[in-house]
């Protein structure tokens, strides 16, 4: 009974609080009369001008109201926001009705003289608290009929952060029943939240004693609501739950909400991503939208895994048009029929085309006339381009060199390449190549004066062909999970943390820098594997075995972002580095970078070996030009 009287009143519309509103705004001036004469009230006398100030304190009341749009609210939801707002509009009326009475009423004589002065301010106190409660009803009505509405098989949960996204989720969980999950507590590691209660529920101790409090309150679920904060914490609150057979779903992270894809009341498995989470920066958004707004934005390798994110935040920035090239058919084009999905204005273009291809580029250029260029094509897979060294040359060095050289030909403000730290001191044709790619930028920046630049980051997590999609692909098929060395360890990023650290890397770029992305501490592939089968309720070692497999031709232990002699600094952005002599190795193969003649000569050489398919001279011809490149393979010395 008492849930169905509820849910009536939450059914509370507008044209019912008006219809309110008049009776109470039409009331009050006769229950501030009774008060203000303690009762002792002669009806005959005040009758008049009881009626006039009624009727006065309705027609300002009501357009007050309608002014501050307070009947266009759906009040079972109200917030401090609409209380805020019914504030401010009683205090205007209180003043108009003060004014109404001293300047209209009483000296055009519709008020007796002797009407005690202090009814119209006392009217305005007393329906004040009468209008705000007939609106409040319904958001009180509201939570009873939530509190108290049956839900078969409701789950009981502790939620893991009493902070703002805590409290959302909270807020969500308790407005909307049919989700079938009700919160009984928040775990917290902030002293200071110890034994306080929040939205009904208490602060029951720390993220560490999870288990303990969910045994406690009966609870079969963990929600973990702190979008920013550390993988080891989540570490900790996951391995705790599983330990107790506890199910675990976590808020989505900052740059998933920052970026609107989802929103904070979406609950999702907790992923290896999550583990691997750091404190993130958020965006500058002013700065990128300054770089991109109204520009023409050209995107090589659009259908790639960062190409893709680069074409979505770009055109989240309001580029005045915007071409996607790409060389993968289907990539292209599922990342143009996104765009073609949206309820946007944007010109967004897409062209099928081979960076080696200049006399095609040329034409792109020509006809659409860029002024920014990101190039994200590139060939990546280590192993792969071990067994396939004149594609890497090819498509990394001449590539880059065809699209910076059509950059400048054209006019572009600037130019970014997305490199890679296997570009640090290489044991592999990609990393090489993709260093003499940096080179080839450099050269390009000192020829011209232009702002052509490079940004250097690890692993990305989700890209196509990452160790994740292998993984997962080997746990759904039984195992084993195959990692190559049990100290092997990488630097790994979000793909939309990299994209957006790119974007405000171009924006600070004046001309031939390598920026690096701070990517936290190395990640050990062995426990990111651990991580996964036990994210994939399996158990290491029982259910699933991880196998060592032995380091590939071309593959290291580990991966640095920045050779022993650089130099290297922050940049105003806290998490982007500059290295200010990252091509001091440049300095052998390149004598006058000005000139670049003789740098130039080389590369053409180059691409004529990779063509030729003469596999031992072009190994030897990146060890000219790179001489920290360290082959995967002996390379025989070259006969008379």
């Amino acid at each position: 009974m008492l849930t169905r009287i509820a849910a009536r009143v939450a059914r509370l519309r507008n044209r019912h609080v008006f219809v309110l509103d008049v009776l109470i705004l039409a009331l009050a001036p006769v229950l501030a009369l009774i008060l203000r004469l303690d009762g002792r009230v002669r009806w005959e006398r005040y009758a008049d001008s009881l009626v006039a100030l009624s009727i006065a304190t309705v027609a300002v009341g009501v357009v007050v109201l309608w002014r501050y749009k307070l009947y266009k609210r759906i009040w079972r939801f109200a917030s401090i926001d609409e209380a805020i707002r019914l504030g401010v509009a009683t205090s205007v009326i209180l003043v108009v009705q003060v004014a109404v009475f001293f300047a209209l009423l009483r000296p055009m004589g519709i008020v007796d003289a002797a009407f005690p002065r202090s009814v119209p301010l006392l009217a305005v106190l007393v329906a004040f608290p009468l209008v705000i409660s007939t609106r409040l009803s319904a958001r009180v009505s509201q939570r009873i009929a939530e509190r108290f509405r049956p839900v078969a098989d409701r789950r009981r949960a502790i939620v893991a952060g009493a902070g703002e996204a805590g409290v959302l989720i909270v807020s969500e969980l308790q407005s909307n029943r049919r989700l079938g999950i009700e919160a009984v507590a928040f775990v917290d590691d902030a002293p200071e939240k110890q034994g306080l209660r929040i939205r009904g529920l208490e602060v029951a101790g720390k993220c560490g004693d999870v288990a303990g409090i969910a045994a406690a309150y009966k609870a079969s679920l963990v929600i973990i609501a702190m979008p920013n904060t550390s993988g080891d914490l989540i570490r900790v609150i996951t391995d705790a739950a599983k330990a107790a057979g506890l199910e675990t779903r976590v808020v989505p992270s900052v740059s998933e909400l920052v970026d609107g894809r989802v929103k904070v009341s979406q609950l999702r498995p907790v992923q290896v991503e999550d583990l691997l989470r750091r404190p993130t920066v958020p965006p500058d958004r002013a700065m990128i939208e300054a770089l991109i707004a109204g520009k023409r934005i050209l995107i090589t390798g659009a259908g790639g895994s960062i190409g893709s994110e680069l074409c979505r935040q770009v055109h989240r920035a309001r580029p005045a048009a915007m071409l996607m090239v790409g060389h993968g058919e289907n990539s292209v084009f599922r990342i143009a029929a996104e765009f073609r999905s949206m309820d946007s204005d944007l010109p967004v273009e897409a062209a099928i085309a081979d960076v080696r291809d200049v006399d095609r580029l040329d034409r792109l250029f020509d006809r659409f006339r860029p002024e920014i260029v990101f190039h994200a094509a590139a060939h990546k897979h280590v192993p792969l381009m071990e067994a396939n060294v004149e594609e890497a040359i090819t498509n990394n060095v001449q590539g880059t060199r065809n699209v910076a050289q059509l950059a400048d030909r054209y006019g572009v403000g600037r130019f970014l390449m997305i490199s890679t730290d296997k570009a640090v001191r290489p044991t592999s044709i990609m990393g090489c190549s993709k260093r003499v790619a940096e080179m080839v930028v450099y050269t390009e920046a000192a020829r011209t004066g232009r702002p052509f630049m490079a940004v250097r980051f690890g692993n990305v997590l989700g890209s196509r062909g990452s160790v994740l999609e292998t993984f997962r692909r080997q746990i759904a098929s039984g195992g084993p999970v195959t990692v190559t060395h049990p100290d092997v360890n990488r630097y790994f990023m979000t793909i939309p943390e990299a994209v957006q650290l790119v974007l405000q890397a171009c924006a600070l770029g004046s001309g031939g820098e390598v920026f690096v992305l701070d990517m936290g501490n190395p990640v050990r592939i062995a426990d990111m594997a651990a991580d996964l089968i036990r994210l994939s309720g399996l158990r290491e070692g029982r259910d699933i075995e991880i196998e060592y497999t032995g380091l590939r031709p071309g593959e290291k232990l580990y991966e640095e972002l920045f050779l022993p002699d650089e130099e290297y600094e922050r940049t105003t952005h806290p998490k982007i580095f500059v290295c200010r002599t990252a091509m001091q190795g440049v300095a052998a193969a390149v004598p006058d970078p000005m000139d670049g003649h003789d740098f130039a000569a080389r590369i053409d050489r180059l691409v004529e070996l990779a063509r030729s398919g003469d596999e031992d001279r072009i190994v030897r011809t990146l060890m000219d030009l790179v001489p920290e490149y360290e082959p995967a393979r002996p390379i025989p010395e070259p006969a008379d």
